[in-house]
């Protein structure tokens, strides 16, 4: 019997072979011989303790590197949105018997015209409420 699909190879080599759990894929996933590095991201607890239309401070519980970039997800008001930030200072904050606290300044990277939008309200509103108290 032929195979006229072309993605689907009839002599698939030992290492390229899907197992009996693979079997689900739609699309065939290789091994790469000896790896390849990579990097994951993990969203880990921070404190916002400014915030602007521009970026935030924020204090954690571990350092961030200078220049590196981070997904950030904010929960503003009722709006949860997630934007890049490139950290343009750390420093420690605070340091307890068992906890050393940072504190770290993020410029926001690219952010699209709805995360500004919403970040800008979001800083009105704070304005706004504070003036009228």
């Amino acid at each position: 019997m032929a195979n006229d699909d072309p993605e689907t190879p009839t002599d698939t080599p030992a290492q390229i072979r899907p197992s009996a759990t693979d079997d689900k894929r739609q699309v065939e996933r290789i091994q790469i011989l000896g790896g390849l590095n990579g990097e994951v991201t993990m969203f880990q607890p921070m404190v916002i303790k400014q915030i602007s239309v521009k970026g935030v401070q924020v204090e954690t519980g571990y350092r961030l590197q200078l220049q590196s970039l981070h997904d950030l997800r904010l929960m503003l008001g009722e709006k949860s949105i997630i934007v890049k930030g490139r950290v343009v200072h750390c420093s420690i904050s605070d340091v307890d018997q068992e906890l050393v606290l940072y504190r770290s300044g993020l410029e926001f990277v690219e952010p699209t015209e709805r995360v500004s939008a919403v970040i800008a309200d979001f800083v009105d509103a704070i304005k706004s409420g504070r003036r009228a108290l």
